[in-house]
């Protein structure tokens, strides 16, 4: 810009005004064209921007059923977003409610407004309805957090089985097998998951699977609370608890020092999630994250990077890495 100016005998403003279509500001018509003729001899990229030529910014849009009341869905879109602005795109999020006229109109109204890709995601891992508009729309579509039974889209899921499976296979190696698992409700996939990679865990290590060392929960402190109560009032009561949240595991600390239970003395403890209470029980519960940070990244890097195919789409699913603590104790001899 420097070259420009001198050999338009102006100063760098005002190339700059020329060049980038400056609004608002009086430029010459003769200074102006020493400016464009300057450019033109240096070889100066003429290319206007999107801004000077009044094009919207390249936009993502990502659209959830709940936000406010989610903090996985806040950490999801924050790696989107990460990932968004390291390719200069703009991220636009709606919150729909699952609103059956809503949440088209909200859909339809981001495809038109010209956005390069779409996140669809859900605050449960769950199955979904995909709303008509995205089968109808050349713009690349990947859902967060949930799947279709048509898998018309690409997904990406937290991988809970195997989650289930880390979390049981970390009291095993440390040696326990009287193996308690306090579940969510059976009804939502992620409990389910859970549970299963509980039982692979068990059958891989040999160990008979109990159904009274399983109690379904409801995801909330008062559940992990009594249905440890419950556990330890078995007549072989178990030397370690896998809980499926880490709220559940409060309730859980609650119940065993009440009773008298040093953690992990007495019994060990895992949870999941890693919310920020895991590192503030005493002692540290050990327990796994959700990667629902990276879910957003890979969401965002997948629909910039592939375009809409045909056929059955592949579901991803991220691992939930293991965060050792303090709360598990070896009891091998």
């Amino acid at each position: 810009m420097t070259d420009v100016a001198r050999l338009a005998g102006c100063s760098q403003s005002t190339v700059s005004v020329v060049l980038n279509s400056t609004p608002g500001i009086r430029i010459s018509k003769s200074t102006r064209e020493r400016v464009l003729k300057g450019a033109e001899q240096l070889g100066y990229d003429m290319t206007p921007s999107r801004a000077a030529l009044g094009e919207r910014p390249r936009q993502i849009a990502i659209v959830f059923d709940r936000i406010a009341t989610s903090p996985e869905a806040v950490v999801s879109i924050d790696g989107a977003r990460e990932t968004a602005w390291s390719t200069g795109h703009v991220v636009t999020i709606a919150q729909t409610m699952n609103d059956r006229e809503m949440e088209p109109s909200t859909i339809s109204a981001m495809l038109r407004n010209g956005v390069d890709a779409l996140i669809y995601g859900t605050i449960m891992t769950r199955k979904v309805e995909v709303p008509r508009a995205l089968y109808a729309t050349r713009v690349p579509v990947v859902l967060l957090n949930c799947y279709s039974d048509d898998r018309a889209f690409p997904s990406v899921l937290p991988g809970e089985v195997a989650g289930g499976h880390r979390a049981t296979d970390a009291l095993i190696r440390a040696g326990h097998r009287r193996i308690a698992t306090i579940t969510g409700e059976i009804w939502m996939d992620a409990a389910r998951d859970r549970l299963r990679g509980y039982r692979q865990a068990l059958a891989t290590a040999d160990i008979p699977y109990d159904p009274a060392l399983v109690r379904e929960g409801n995801w909330q402190t008062s559940a992990g609370y009594e249905h440890t109560h419950k556990l330890m009032d078995l007549r072989h009561p178990p030397t370690a608890i896998f809980c499926s949240n880490d709220r559940m595991a409060v309730g859980c600390y609650e119940a065993l020092k009440e009773r008298g239970r040093e953690i992990p003395t007495d019994v060990s403890v895992i949870g999941y999630d890693d919310e920020e209470v895991a590192r503030h029980l005493s002692p540290q519960l050990t327990t796994l994250v959700l990667p629902h940070r990276e879910m957003g990244r890979w969401a965002i890097e997948h629909a910039l990077s592939a375009s809409q195919g045909s056929g059955k789409q592949p579901i991803t699913k991220l691992e939930c890495p293991l965060i050792e603590r303090d709360s598990i104790r070896s009891i091998r001899p």
